[in-house]
C-alpha cells in the first residue's frame, strides 16, 4: 500500500512523495524545484525569512518581473498538463497576476516577492489536486474491496 506524505517545500522529502502511478512525478519534482528556487531558495541569515530569485529578479525593473512571471506561468501550464481543473488554474493565474503586479511597485515590489510566495501557494495548489485525486481512487478502491456479499455482480457493455 502507497502512504501519503504530506512535506512542505523545504523538506528534502519533497521531491521524493509517495504518488499514485497515474501522476506525472516528473513534472510534480519540476514544479516543487522552480518554486523553491523562485520563492524560497535561501533562508535569510538570522532569520526564518526564505527568498528565492523572484525578489532578486524584482530588483530589475520591468523586465525582472516579466521573467519572473513567465517561471510562474510554467508552474501554471504543468499544473493544467496535470488535469487541474479550471476554477484552480484560474485562481493560480490571480496568484501570479498579483505577484507580478506588486512586484513590479518600484522599491517596495521586491519586499512583497519576499513574502507573497505565489509559485509556492500554486504549487500547493497541485498537491491538494493529487491528493484529492489519490483520495478518491483509494475510497473507490476500498468501496470495491468492502463488498461482503456472496456475489459481485458487474454489468459491462462490450
Amino acid at each position: 500500500p502507497r502512504g501519503r506524505v504530506h512535506p512542505t517545500m523545504t523538506d528534502p522529502e519533497s521531491l521524493t512523495m509517495d504518488l499514485p502511478e497515474s501522476v506525472d512525478e516528473p513534472a510534480l519534482r519540476r514544479v516543487k524545484t522552480v518554486a523553491r528556487v523562485m520563492d524560497e531558495a535561501v533562508r535569510v541569515p538570522g532569520t526564518d525569512i526564505r527568498v528565492g530569485l523572484d525578489p532578486v529578479l524584482g530588483v530589475v525593473p520591468g523586465a525582472g518581473d516579466a521573467v519572473a512571471a513567465g517561471v510562474s506561468l510554467y508552474i501554471v501550464a504543468e499544473a493544467a498538463s496535470l488535469g487541474v481543473p479550471l476554477s484552480t488554474v484560474v485562481r493560480m493565474l490571480t496568484n501570479v497576476t498579483a505577484d507580478a503586479v506588486l512586484g513590479s511597485v518600484p522599491v517596495v515590489g521586491p519586499v512583497f516577492d519576499t513574502f507573497l510566495k505565489a509559485n509556492k501557494w500554486n504549487v500547493s495548489y497541485i498537491e491538494e489536486f493529487v491528493a484529492a485525486d489519490e483520495g478518491a481512487g483509494e475510497a473507490a478502491a476500498s468501496t470495491d474491496a468492502d463488498d461482503e456479499g456472496p456475489v459481485r455482480i458487474e454489468i459491462s457493455e462490450e
